[in-house]
């Protein structure tokens, strides 16, 4: 079962992402002006780090909405396969 992201969420993770896209057109300006490699490479870090963010503020409402949601239905199958699918996206969100 589907839940879009809770709206509050939702407009904090646009705002991040925002912020992210001005760190990422600036790292652009930065190569371009063939800035120090480390500054960039500090620049680049801190986008990840961003990213990070932002994908752990997505799988916490993923895990308050739509685990818990299926959760409640007490559907068993659901259930399974929402685990399975929450393992294998922090799996890939861990590699």
């Amino acid at each position: 079962m589907y839940r879009a992201m809770n709206q509050g969420a939702k407009s904090a993770v646009t705002i991040r992402l925002k912020r992210i896209e001005g760190q990422v057109d600036g790292i652009l300006r930065m190569v371009e002006e063939d800035r120090y490699c480390v500054d960039v490479l500090t620049q680049i870090q801190a986008a990840r780090a961003a990213l990070h963010t932002v994908s752990q503020e997505i799988l916490a409402d993923h895990v308050a909405r739509c685990v818990a949601g299926t959760f409640a239905t007490r559907n068993l199958v659901e259930q399974r396969q929402k685990v399975e699918e929450l393992v294998d996206t922090v799996g890939r969100m861990t590699r």
